[in-house]
């Protein structure tokens, strides 16, 4: 598409052109986005998201879906976002209406704003300044039916990117506010893998506040069973290591089943491991029997990055305490050399991954949770 083709196109997007063109227009424009090669030509054109920005208050309800899912679908290329981030207070008010039709795009599409940290900070910036809080993101977020006219699951994924700032992670672990235990019972919610995974991304987040680790795993949250119970197969233990697990993942039926989604099972390693980073969180990670768990998911697990977080988190639960001074792990500074060296053997082991991945999914593998809407 050439200038003066794009001028041309451009002319169709107002709010006060013939409906069928508009329409055609707008349809137009989302064929181009469902390819790389359409979205770069959109994402670097502010005039373009402007007028679909401009659209999403048409009267046509075809024409709001299509300039939504246009949005969707450029908001992947962090190029759009501060064209995008400007219209922040009306699309927060729009997804926080009980009765808005098209919340759900509003809420996947501030889900892909957010996962960048610059924007996921203006995201947090308007929700404090509209005076709507994370209390009411939260709340909707909580409330069954909140919205009859959207499910409103990707609220999930926008929670775990804003809990990037350390902002939300002091809201969310206020302990004045019981804000973490409303999401708990999510990280088994079966209806939504975007849900259930954006809850567990924002406990795993949660968790680098390791000074709030013992409070997570006391009685007054009691987290870990929320975070090993999806890892927990049928398997029968012998008495006495049945008697270390927690009342919740003791003598489980026999067609109990894991978490299905790989990369949610491994933010819940991450987690657990998370809690591990300071002395008394090990210990009280420990004594709850997580070795037995993790130990019959390893056996079980495919996955070769999944299993990785496996043997991660026994090495800490099976090995010697680290010497006085170097008991909190995210605390302890590693040598320059030794950093460098670790990330070297980081990156080796993601590149043999990356070729096992091709190997497996071959051509055709689709995008993950980006967001991206057809």
């Amino acid at each position: 598409m050439d200038e003066e083709q794009a001028r041309e196109l451009l002319e169709f997007l107002h709010l006060d052109t013939r409906p069928d063109l508009k329409g055609q227009a707008t349809g137009y424009i989302l064929g181009l986005t469902g390819n790389v090669e359409g979205r770069t030509l959109l994402a670097g054109r502010p005039d373009f998201l402007e007028a679909l920005l401009l659209l999403t208050g048409d009267r046509s309800l075809a024409v709001v879906k299509d300039s939504y899912h246009s949005l969707i679908n450029l908001s992947v290329a962090v190029a759009t976002h501060g064209v995008v981030a400007k219209e922040l207070p009306v699309l927060l008010h729009r997804l926080l209406d009980p009765g808005y039709a098209f919340a759900d795009q509003v809420c996947t599409l501030l889900s892909n704003l957010s996962r960048e940290e610059g924007t996921c900070r203006q995201v947090f910036q308007a929700v404090q300044q509209e005076g709507l809080g994370l209390a009411r993101v939260v709340e909707a977020f909580c409330t069954e039916g909140y919205n009859k006219k959207a499910a409103l699951h990707y609220l999930g994924p926008l929670l775990s990117n804003l809990t990037q700032l350390p902002e939300t992670r002091e809201f969310l672990l206020d302990r004045s506010r019981c804000v973490v235990q409303r999401l708990l019972p999510y990280t088994q919610y079966e209806a939504s893998a975007i849900r259930r995974g954006g809850v567990i991304g924002t406990l795993r987040n949660c968790c680098f506040e390791y000074k709030y680790h013992e409070w997570l795993l006391g009685a007054e949250v009691d987290l870990l069973p929320f975070l090993l119970l999806p890892l927990a197969g049928p398997e029968e233990f012998p008495e006495a290591e049945m008697e270390r697990l927690p009342v919740d993942l003791q003598y489980l039926p026999q067609d109990k089943q894991r978490e299905k989604d790989p990369d949610i099972r491994k933010m819940l390693l991450e987690a657990v491991m998370l809690l591990t980073a300071t002395k008394a969180g090990r210990q009280l990670v420990k004594e709850k029997g997580t070795y037995l768990v993790v130990r019959e998911l390893h056996q079980w697990e495919t996955e070769p990055d999944v299993q990785a977080a496996c043997e991660k988190l026994i090495q800490v639960l099976i090995g010697d305490e680290p010497e006085p001074g170097m008991e909190n792990l995210l605390e302890v500074k590693i040598p320059e050399d030794v950093e460098e060296r670790l990330q070297h053997l980081d990156r080796e082991e993601e590149r043999q991954q990356g070729q096992q991945e091709t190997q497996s999914k071959g051509p055709g593998a689709q995008m993950g949770s980006s967001g991206l809407s057809r």
